[in-house]
């Protein structure tokens, strides 16, 4: 196996990695595809590129394979590290990747939610998102670890280990606590799964920047960071203020700035660069890992311009801090303030309000304490009835029953490994687009949902909320929810509750009445 010489640079706390992102797009001989080979060529004979980095279907739109372009680069002598994402493939395919880029000695690869798809041939795309990201983290952990399952005849295989070095992505540039917290949440939930670095999402707020260092740092998590650093035009600032771009945030303050910037001769060419530059020397300074440069049509000669310049200014970083002042209106930050140096302290603000109790969740807790929790008053009888209704004369009523109350409640879709209990009896399946089971993805803006702003809340600002409202905000960042066993799907969701067939009753030992693990027990 090749030496990975990127996660050696990452990892090396004396090291400040910078990798170039490059982003392909549809076609297979196109100029952007070009583009692409001659880029990774030049930063392969750089000694100030680390790396490059590929995105996938970027925007929700097709485009030439990360995979592909990944094994291909890997061969001009620079390594890079692939975007993997959920968003079109299920659980197979991504194994299916993932066997090929092993294969191909490629192993760095950055695991997101992913855009949602918007273009596709004579239509949108059908979005997949059969994993989210800690759940592929999982897999990939699992195979780094010498994958086991059962064959066709049920005999145990172990798959030879595999050399992943997986990262992942958040966001520390939110507005809202319940937008801000579950990212945090999550990322939890993605270094416990195997995250081996992280890359933030794009922002121009060193305050909250410094935010994310001192975050992990607090938690203990020996993990590196790489900055998201983007050297940022009027027109794609205007779209990412507009939130065409999900997840990117330009405040109208920067988006003014750039506009000003933009009447210079060369259409701010200059002020954007040394901008990044800036941005350069303060990750540094921070204590980031490196940098990962990104840009439409950014050149390796603006490339090189930002690093050399950022090396320059790195010993003053502080002195730039100021030229970064762009939060986001009523913005949530994790830490208090500190008026002298315009970063944080190391104090946590106080997240002492709580949100009103919702009637029908409040109603919804009482029902489930009652009929769902094994101490319930009428557990055992639920359970019966379950039992009696499988595979007879009460199958059909009893699940049309089911279907009527969990559609009005919930707008349940039948997946049949039911995740309400986890989520404040909110369903992700059915509320959330990319069916979010383990926490937000990264797009959601003022707490409106990524697919449809203004018209749906993201559902994890309203389970944040729900479960805040009675102190158990927390349960979002320690229950870990598995991927959906498709083979319960259609099934009576409650059936396979109460019959122990899916994740919750697996989790905390509901058996079959009549099987031999309830006769024992």
């Amino acid at each position: 196996m090749a030496e990975n010489s990127l996660e050696e640079s990452i990892t090396d706390k004396d090291d400040f990695t910078v990798t170039w992102e490059l982003i392909p797009g549809r076609g297979a001989r196109e100029t952007n595809q070009e583009e692409i080979f001659t880029n990774a060529e030049k930063a392969a004979e750089s000694d100030k590129v680390d790396g490059v980095t590929i995105t996938e279907n970027p925007g929700g739109n097709p485009a030439i394979s990360a995979e592909y372009l990944g094994m291909k680069v890997q061969e001009l002598g620079i390594e890079p590290i692939v975007h993997f994402t959920c968003k079109d493939k299920n659980r197979n395919q991504i194994e299916s990747f993932l066997y090929s880029l092993e294969r191909e000695e490629v192993s760095n690869i950055l695991v997101m939610t992913g855009d949602y798809p918007v273009g596709g041939y004579k239509g949108a795309s059908k979005p997949v998102y059969d994993l989210d990201p800690t759940q592929a983290l999982d897999l990939i952990t699992d195979l780094n670890e010498g994958l086991e399952y059962k064959d066709p005849f049920g005999r145990s295989v172990s798959l030879k280990e595999t050399n992943f070095f997986p990262g992942a992505a958040v966001s520390p540039f939110k507005r809202l606590e319940s937008e801000q917290m579950v990212q945090y949440y999550k990322l939890k939930k993605k270094i416990e799964k195997g995250a081996q670095f992280i890359i933030p999402q794009l922002g121009y707020d060193a305050r909250k920047f410094h935010e994310l260092i001192q975050f992990v740092e607090m938690n203990d998590w020996d993990v590196p960071v790489i900055g998201n650093l983007f050297v940022l035009p009027y027109g794609a600032g205007r779209a990412m203020n507009a939130n065409r771009i999900p997840g990117c945030v330009v405040t109208d303050d920067l988006l003014e700035q750039l506009k000003k910037e933009k009447e210079a001769e060369d259409n701010g060419k200059q002020a954007r660069l040394m901008r990044a530059a800036k941005m350069y020397a303060f990750m540094k300074g921070m204590g980031y890992a490196g940098a990962h440069i990104g840009g439409h049509g950014l050149d390796y000669e603006g490339v090189e311009f930002v690093i050399e310049k950022g090396e320059e200014l790195a010993p003053n970083w502080r002195d730039y801090i100021h030229e970064f002042d762009f939060p986001m209106e009523d913005g949530f930050y994790y830490f208090e303030k500190d008026e002298e140096t315009g970063l944080n302290t190391d104090q946590p603000a106080q997240r002492k309000s709580k949100p009103s109790k919702e009637t029908a969740h409040q109603l919804i807790r009482v029902g489930h304490n009652l009929l769902f929790e094994p101490d319930g008053l009428f557990f055992g009888p639920m359970q019966s009835i379950c039992n009696v209704s499988e595979d007879g004369l009460l199958e059909e009523p009893f699940n049309f029953m089911e279907r009527v109350i969990k559609t009005i409640t919930n707008e349940c879709e039948e997946c049949g490994d039911c995740a309400l209990v986890d989520l404040a009896y909110l369903c992700p399946m059915s509320q959330c687009p990319k069916n979010q089971r383990n926490g937000a993805c990264g797009g959601s803006k003022d707490g409106w949902c990524e697919v449809y702003p203004e018209e749906q809340k993201c559902l994890y600002v309203r389970v944040y909320d729900r479960l805040k409202a009675y102190e158990e905000e927390e349960k979002l960042r320690d229950n870990w929810v598995p991927p959906v066993d498709w083979d319960l799907t259609h099934n009576s969701p409650w059936r396979n509750y109460f019959l122990g067939r899916d994740h919750t009753a697996k989790e905390i030992g509901i058996t079959s009445p009549g099987s031999e693990e309830s006769k024992k027990a």
